[in-house]
């Protein structure tokens, strides 16, 4: 096993729902900072760090729309809400010394930097933390699409999506003591499946672009750097290994 980091540049796709532990909704300093300390911990072993957050703490566009809202209104409210994630995380990674950028889909020149391709690489190259705010910039398009967008355009080596279990199960490992969880699984089986890990059309990204993903948890202790150094946790979504002979 490698002490060393496996994955040289990676996404990290966090939801705005783990920001707020037991409250349920907003952010709280204590999770945020522990958080903030963990992607530290990742770029000291000099890896090239992207991040997509969410905005459910906040606001999610779904639910509005479920109660009666114009989806495409809900959803511009929701990538709205990924942005005051994304700046909360900036004010914590850079307390510790990390030099961050917003990168927005939706221009704000005040709080963020538009969001360029060629210049976030550019930052990554320069090992600055990237935090992708505002989804793709368009409706009815989830921030796990846009984790999967991103992660294509620059190149990453693999989406880590950050959770709060330790991978990916058959049923809902809360409500069924017997679900059985997966260690790896291909882009078919999670969409023939019915798989809770992304949705569709992020799936269906990655697949086309060969892009691996793990789904792991988030609330362990340096789990991060676990699966940066290549330890066999959560569950791996991969193109499966080619037949011998």
């Amino acid at each position: 096993m490698s002490a060393g980091p496996i994955y040289k540049r990676i996404l990290l796709k966090l939801s705005g729902e783990m920001l707020a532990g037991d409250q349920q909704i907003g952010i709280q300093p204590e999770i945020i900072t522990r958080f903030a300390a963990e992607i530290v911990d990742l770029r000291t072993l000099g890896v090239e760090i992207a991040i997509v957050i969410g905005g459910g703490n906040i606001f999610r566009g779904l639910a509005g729309a479920s109660r009666g809202m114009d989806r495409a209104h809900a959803d511009y409210m929701g990538m709205l809400a990924t942005v005051i994630n994304a700046l909360a995380l900036q004010d914590a990674l850079e307390q510790l010394g990390c030099y961050t950028r917003v990168m927005s889909a939706i221009a704000m020149d005040q709080v963020a930097e538009p969001y360029i391709r060629r210049r976030a690489v550019r930052h990554l190259e320069k090992r600055r933390v990237v935090i992708f705010a505002a989804g793709t910039g368009n409706p009815y398009f989830s921030t796990d699409t846009a984790a999967s967008l991103r992660a294509a355009e620059i190149h990453a080596d693999i989406i880590m999506k950050a959770t709060k279990v330790d991978g990916v199960y058959d049923r809902d490992p809360v409500k069924h003591a017997d679900a059985v969880k997966f260690s790896e699984l291909t882009y078919l089986d999670v969409l023939n499946k019915g798989l809770k890990v992304m949705d569709a059309t992020a799936i269906s990204l990655c697949m086309e672009n060969g892009l691996p993903i793990v789904v792991f948890d988030l609330s362990g202790a340096g789990n991060m750097r676990r699966v940066v150094c290549g330890e066999p946790i959560g569950t791996h979504v991969r193109v499966p290994a080619a037949p011998i002979g």
